[in-house]
């Protein structure tokens, strides 16, 4: 069986509407073992002849066996195997890989094996095959360090790496001195002895002389041949390899999708490390994209964060209870003017409310604090307990906090809020120091952490706590309905009632009958301990509403209120304008983001480009690959892995930028940042899908190009 047998070829090339013959019913026959040369003038055909010969290019018409394989009806993956697996080629320009070492470009055609080597396998059969052509030496040179012969050497070991039967040289010698072609002439005789069939095409009669047979092309046609020596003993000593390329080759269709991903990823990163300013030029817009990604989303957050703590300083998740209304010959007095809560209502909800994080009963009063010869109006007094600070989450800058004790036996101490201590201590340190409240003395044991204004615009700091038996029993005796204070009762009649004497039920000798007047207004006044308000903190913000029902269930169980009876307590809460202040926040962040995504979109378009630029550039790269083996899956994965590892290090740039310009942000500019992991990785994530998405075009265009009119870009 011959090795190679043409059939009327005919080759026809369509430029516009006009038809250029250029091989026009070439008939031919080479066996295995042969040197043939294929000569004639420029424009004979003979080059085509080569390249349809080499599965680069097809024929128009006509029949091409390989080994007895019909080679144009295979499939352009199963012509790239041909070419790794059976065949070597040496152009007449070298076609080597600029910026890369003579060792990388002779083993690349090693990564497009249907077994690929090991990394140290190829690297040793690479710098063999360097060592037999004479650059031993050199094999770390790149192309512009290397002369036109050695150039030429490195081009003959790459075709040779694969150890392929069949060598296709096209004008081997063109750009050569007459030393070195007659150098490479000599490799070649020494391969074809060895059993390689040799197909070299030339238009200078000395090479073709040392070809064994030599065939002249004119004008498309065979026009002669000569034969100046019988074919070498050696002819079928490749046969046996020359079939076994063939059958394995479904094995390694089978396998090629999942081999070689090392190998891709280190032609990838060889090629970007070629031109390492454009790539770093191109990761820039993604550098820039994620970077204001990060940092917007940390500094949104941040902003986010502090406006909940402030939020949080006014009693976010703090929910007022307040008195009934109380009412007298049908004139209201308005909200908090019944005495209708207890300390007990407030110890029920601490002890029964499992929604609740913390109670605390509070009394208030309006009244002058007096230290030697200044005075001051603090704008709230609040008798309260130990659980206020927690109810508040307000803490305590120096000295601690009154005890449960100090409560029960109406101690004379207080905390003093940062506007009370400094107006009336000017800067010197209160504690231990002795106040005046409505002339009642309060040793100073703490003062209050800084908490600034709420939402109202009132200063929070305004403010003196203390035990609320002492603030109700000491400091004021007057009506809340009157005065805005706390109503109260003398010390000797301070003693609470439990629950049945504070809400009988039914009929009983302690109230006189009322009259219809009196039912159509406020029953006559019960004398007990009550408060005027009692503050509750929910666990979270989620649990305001569950917790808001546990108290009006327990309030409304002690109060002995019937169903369909109205309240006579009142609940507020800030639900509605932490919602609104949360969704401000929100919506700000959002904005932040979608800015900072266009600049990933922007990046992303710059990644496009800059591939599809590179794919020009590199389109007889691509050729060169193609013809030494390399699948159209493998051309697209070099490219998109390029473009994805380039988003990918720009990513990683982008993070270190962005978490750079939030501590910047942070620390020159002192707004409020928080580290933000969803969006790093979010940024991250974004980065590589741009790279895939933006890259994958140029990538799938540089897959769809036809070998030999890669090679002949220009």
């Amino acid at each position: 069986m011959e090795l190679v047998e043409l059939r009327n070829i005919h080759k026809v090339y369509q430029v516009g509407e006009i038809a250029m013959p250029v091989l026009r019913g070439v008939s031919l026959k080479i066996s295995g073992g042969e040197y043939v040369a294929l000569m004639g003038s420029s424009g004979s055909g003979k080059t085509t002849l080569m390249n349809i010969l080499g599965c680069l290019d097809r024929a128009s018409s006509g029949e091409y066996l390989l080994n007895g394989r019909d080679a144009g009806a295979l499939s352009a993956d199963e012509r790239a195997v041909l070419r790794n697996q059976t065949m070597g080629f040496v152009f007449q320009s070298f076609n080597l890989l600029p910026r890369t070492s003579a060792l990388e470009n002779v083993r690349m055609p090693l990564a497009y094996s249907p077994h690929p080597p090991s990394e140290r396998e190829g690297r040793k059969r690479a710098e063999a095959m360097l060592q037999r052509v004479g650059l031993g030496e050199r094999i770390h040179h790149e192309p512009s360090q290397l002369s036109g012969g050695q150039q030429q050497r490195v081009a003959i070991a790459r075709a040779l790496i694969n150890r392929p039967p069949i060598l296709f040289a096209d004008e081997p010698t063109g750009n050569l001195d007459s030393r070195t072609s007659e150098e490479v002439m000599q490799l070649f005789q020494e391969l074809n002895r060895e059993g390689v069939t040799i197909i070299m095409v030339t238009h200078d009669e000395a090479v073709a002389r040392c070809a064994r047979r030599i065939i002249r092309i004119r004008d498309g046609v065979l026009e002669s041949e000569q034969v100046s020596d019988p074919p070498d003993p050696a002819e079928g000593r490749r046969q046996e390899h020359m079939n076994d390329g063939g059958a394995g080759e479904g094995k390694g269709t089978t396998l090629r999708a999942f081999a070689g991903a090392w190998h891709i990823l280190h032609t990838a990163m060889t090629g970007l490390r070629r031109n390492i300013l454009r790539a770093a030029l191109t990761t820039l817009g993604i550098i820039i994209g994620v970077s204001a990604v990060i940092a917007m989303m940390e500094i949104g957050q941040g902003s986010s964060k502090s406006i909940q703590q402030a939020i949080a300083s006014m009693g976010a998740n703090n929910i007022l209870i307040l008195p009934g209304t109380a009412a007298t010959g049908g004139v209201s007095f308005g909200v908090g003017t019944s005495m209708t809560l207890t300390p007990d209502d407030a110890v029920a909800l601490q002890n029964e409310a499992s929604a609740l994080r913390a109670v605390a009963p509070i009394v208030r009063a309006r009244t002058q604090v007096i230290y030697g010869n200044r005075n001051w109006v603090p704008s709230d007094i609040s008798g309260t307990t130990p659980d206020y600070l927690e109810v508040r989450e307000w803490g305590v800058a120096e000295g601690e906090v009154f005890s449960l004790q100090d409560v029960r036996r109406g101690a004379k101490v207080c905390l003093l809020g940062q506007t009370v201590a400094r107006e009336l201590f000017q800067g010197g340190s209160p504690l231990g120091k002795e106040v005046r409240i409505n002339n009642v003395p309060f040793t100073v044991v703490g003062i209050l952490n800084p908490k600034g204004a709420n939402m109202m615009g009132m200063d929070q700091d305004d403010v003196v706590v203390a035990p609320w038996t002492t603030i109700k029993y000491r400091v004021t005796a007057k009506s809340l309905a009157s005065t805005n204070q706390s109503a109260s009762t003398s010390s000797t009649e301070s003693t609470t009632k439990t629950t049945s004497d504070l809400y009988p039920a039914g009929q009983t000798s302690l109230y006189p009958e009322q009259s219809a007047t009196q039912a159509a207004n406020t029953p006559l006044p019960v004398r007990f301990t009550n408060v005027d308000r009692i503050l509750a903190a929910a666990a979270s913000s989620a649990h305001v509403e569950s917790a808001i029902e546990q108290i009006t269930a327990i309030l409304r169980e002690r109060h002995r209120i019937r169903p369909g009876e109205p309240e006579d307590f009142n609940i507020r809460d800030m639900t509605e304008m932490t919602k609104a202040m949360s969704s401000t926040a929100t919506m700000m962040t959002r904005l932040l983001l979608a800015v900072a995504l266009i600049s990933l979109l922007v990046g992303g378009v710059g990644i496009m480009n800059i591939m599809l630029v590179s794919v020009t550039e590199r389109t007889r790269e691509i050729g060169l690959r193609m013809a030494v083996g390399a699948w159209r899956r493998n051309i697209l994965q070099q490219f998109l892995t390029e473009s994805v590892v380039l988003c990918f290090l720009g990513g990683a740039v982008g993070i270190l930028v962005g978490r750079g310009a939030s501590t910047l942000v942070a620390t020159l500019l002192r707004w409020p940042t928080a580290l933000s992991m969803e969006a790093i990785l979010a940024a991250f994530a974004v980065s590589t899908s741009v790279g895939i998405l933006f890259g994958y075009y140029p990538a799938w265009k540089a897959s769809r190009l036809d070998p030999i009119n890669a090679l002949r870009y220009e």
